[in-house]
């Protein structure tokens, strides 16, 4: 138990004192809330002005939670140089030096990353819907409006479970240029746009991303799903990161 501990407390110490890991987690948070009050601040202009370009569907309680949809990029970058930034230094070694057990050191890194991601994830998930709402004025709707307080733990939820896919897919190339070559793309538009092809549209939604969308969708009826498709996604990328990691590593 207290070389469990020991580890616990080594990787947070990483996750602080690893400059590009900190400042991906950090950058977090400007950039959820920005594009929160920005969507917020455009749609009100676009409802005010009978603007006939704001988009179809739209509604103030799902705005709250668009913005979170570009900040995940970097929660994206913070599962994937969790891993791949002791790869790049050598630092891997001494971390196995510390905790030979190879699939204890692996479970506290990714529950340190889990933990750390959703402890970051829960404020500014809700700040950032209150952003959203501030923005849009007398257009906006209440953190309590029927569906919002699911939608955004789900969010929360899809974050932590994005960033530890990430770690898993980093864990397993051991480094981070292709994980976040695929990832970054994919996430921005890559799936996105496979789900607007008619002969793609079914496979796409079960993506990583597009299936967890459905997790911090106001009302839908989908998200249980969601999580299990992503879950499963999730588990898998570990799995494969706990393998290359115990048959590779010396």
């Amino acid at each position: 138990m207290s070389e469990t501990l020991a580890a616990v407390r080594a990787e947070f110490t990483k996750v602080r004192c690893v400059r590009t890991t900190y400042l991906a987690l950090l950058l977090f948070v400007p950039l959820s809330l920005l594009v929160a009050a920005l969507d917020g601040a455009s749609a009100r202009s676009a409802i005010d002005s009978h603007n006939p370009l704001l988009r179809a569907g739209f509604t103030p309680q799902q705005a709250g939670l668009d913005g979170i949809l570009y900040g995940q990029l970097a929660l994206i970058v913070f599962g994937v140089l969790v891993v791949s930034s002791e790869y790049g230094s050598g630092m891997v070694r001494v971390s196995l030096l510390a905790v030979p057990r190879r699939g204890r050191l692996f479970a506290v890194k990714s529950l340190v990353a889990a933990a750390v991601t959703a402890a970051v994830a829960i404020p500014v998930t809700v700040l950032g819907y209150l952003a959203t709402q501030a923005a849009l004025g007398p257009h906006g709707a209440s953190i309590g409006d029927a569906g919002v307080p699911l939608a955004l733990g789900g969010a929360v939820g899809y974050l932590t479970l994005m960033s530890l896919f990430a770690l898993g897919v980093a864990a397993t190339a051991r480094s981070a240029v292709l994980p976040l070559a695929v990832l970054l793309p994919m996430v921005l538009a890559g799936s996105h746009i496979l789900t607007v092809i008619g002969a793609t549209r079914q496979l796409a939604q079960y993506f990583p991303d597009q299936a967890g969308l459905q997790m911090l969708t106001v009302g839908s009826h989908r998200a249980v799903t969601g999580f299990a498709v992503l879950l499963a996604w999730t588990a898998a990328a570990l799995a494969c990161g706990f393998l290359r990691q115990w048959r590779w590593d010396g």
